[in-house]
């Protein structure tokens, strides 16, 4: 899906791209990172499945709340209208009023949007209970926009039989069998595979067996660099087919500057080691955008970023010269709850006293507040009210306003918010700009009874709201990179445009790593 919208986007359309997910949670917010990895934001403060990230990385368009879709939403919706009557007494049934809130949605992503094509992706596989009001809504949908203004693309796996040496399509043919059951016939068929199809007979068979035309059968290969699949299918020939099954007159794509970058990716020379001390880190999923957003300011840089994956529950005094000694920059993540953060906060203290570059987004950059009240101010208790309530020095607190009595689904500060930087700080050497706005995803904030003590004691507040009351960034002067920002800037990068806070972090550990080396050499 995102690849298409790049190909799409590639010959001068407008796309926009939509995620429909199953699942009976409202939206991804307060679910598990171990069950759904990371919560992407949007511009407007939807929290959503990380598939638009990838969606806004390839296609590089702003997404928003219709952009993703759950079963529970949907019902929420549903059930909403009903209690104020909306339906006029009627019996609130899956068809229409499911569905017909099904459609609400992907239709209304195409208007806000003003897009040329909408891409609605499904989530889950076909056959399951919970998805088939989503695709009877889909089906109903093609019907209402009529022939060339809708069309099926049905992903299927084809494995590989290593004993054999061959590849199956049996999975596809019964994958598509279900689902023309369920009244869609899929235009084209994409197969994923691990191994490349060599046998042309796999393509044909698809073809007969699940009637759809030779070239509408793309094979979609598992490759070595992930932004290398828009020009994997377009050497089939997808948005050609596309287009031509929507009956679109467009140029041939212009991906010069996607190959030039992919050119690039794979020419880097130098590398950097990073250490992304996290609690979810044993699911990489529950920080995609941040580990993107490194590989993508190493793409700038021509570098390779080599993350190191540390639980932070594993960082004890003991252990913390093993875990970090031999990074070349320490990035602490967001998160919720109280567990690994005395680790974290043994990495950020390392950072400081080592000067090992430091980037701490949300979560981080709380605790670079908490490390430099503990061991700069000397407040032995200092810290987080989401962590110790009954806390006298509580550096990180509720949002002015907030209580503890609050539901934790979507009450978080979310979506784009402005903030205007300090001259003469990291982040106006980084940004190069006066203000700036950046997607947010928290309850607590800077706790502003201690301002003006931290800033005596030499920390910087480089970023505030508008108002100076909000405090967005803070930084250590005197180091090359030692800086925590509130908002999650992991969101807004792009594999040919890095994010300016990631592209100076890896900067300072490039520098970092190569005075490193020349100490060495020295010795």
């Amino acid at each position: 899906a995102a690849s298409l919208g790049r190909l799409l986007k590639a010959r001068g359309l407008k796309v926009a791209a939509q995620k429909l997910d199953p699942y009976i949670n409202v939206d991804p917010g307060t679910m598990s990172p171990y069950q759904h990895g990371e919560v992407y934001v949007t511009e407007d403060g939807a929290e959503t499945d990380l598939d638009l990230g990838h969606y806004e990385r390839f296609i590089d368009e702003d997404l928003n709340q219709y952009s993703n879709l759950t079963t529970g939403k949907v019902y929420a919706n549903v059930i909403a209208k009903e209690r104020r009557g909306a339906y006029l007494g009627s019996t609130v049934q899956t068809i229409p009023h499911i569905t017909d809130e099904i459609k609400r949605f992907i239709y209304n992503v195409g208007s806000k949007a003003e897009a040329d094509v909408v891409i609605t992706e499904i989530g889950g596989t076909i056959g399951d209970i919970e998805s088939q009001p989503f695709i009877e809504a889909i089906r109903q949908v093609g019907r209402e926009v009529g022939p060339g203004n809708a069309l099926y693309i049905h992903v299927t796996l084809v494995p590989y039989l290593k004993a054999s040496g061959e590849h199956k399509s049996k999975p596809t043919q019964h994958s598509v069998k279900e689902l023309q059951g369920l009244g869609i016939t899929p235009d084209i068929i994409i197969l994923r595979c691990d191994e490349p199809i060599t046998d042309p007979g796999i393509f044909r068979k698809i073809s007969n067996f699940c009637n759809v035309k030779p070239d509408c059968v793309i094979e979609n290969l598992t490759l070595p660099v992930l932004y290398e699949a828009p020009l994997y299918l377009e050497q089939a020939n997808l948005s050609a087919v596309v287009c031509r099954e929507l009956r679109l007159s467009t140029p041939e794509p212009d991906l010069r500057q996607w190959r030039d970058m992919v050119a690039a990716i794979k020419s880097r020379s130098r590398s950097v080691t990073i250490g992304l001390v996290g609690k979810y880190v044993q699911l990489h999923d529950a920080y995609l955008s941040v580990a993107e957003a490194l590989r993508h300011a190493g793409f700038a840089l021509g570098a390779k970023v080599d993350i190191r994956w540390i639980d932070s529950e594993t960082i004890t005094e003991e252990t913390q010269e093993e875990l970090l000694s031999h990074l070349d920059g320490i990035l602490v993540p967001g998160g919720f709850g109280s567990r690994g953060i005395e680790g974290m906060i043994l990495a950020a203290r390392y950072a400081r006293e080592h000067h090992v570059p430091y980037l701490g987004i949300c979560l981080g950059m709380q605790i670079a507040v908490i490390e430099f009240a503990r061991h700069v101010l000397g407040i032995a208790d200092a810290d987080s009210g989401e962590f110790a309530p009954e806390c006298r020095h509580k550096v990180i607190d509720f949002m002015p306003g907030q209580g503890e009595n609050i539901d934790k689904g979507g009450t978080l500060r979310l979506g784009s918010y402005p903030c205007v930087i300090a001259d003469g700080t990291t982040m106006a050497r980084c940004y190069g700009s006066k203000e700036i706005r950046e997607r947010h995803r928290h309850r607590y904030e800077f706790n502003n009874d201690f301002r003006q003590e931290m800033q005596d004691a030499g920390l910087v507040i480089s970023g505030t709201s508008p108002d100076g009351h909000l405090v967005e960034t803070v930084e250590l002067p005197g180091r090359d990179f030692h800086l925590g920002a509130q908002f999650h800037p992991e969101f807004k990068s792009r594999p040919n445009r890095a994010h300016p806070l990631f592209k100076g972090f890896i900067a300072a550990a490039l520098r970092y790593r190569a005075a490193a080396q020349r100490d060495m050499l020295h010795l």
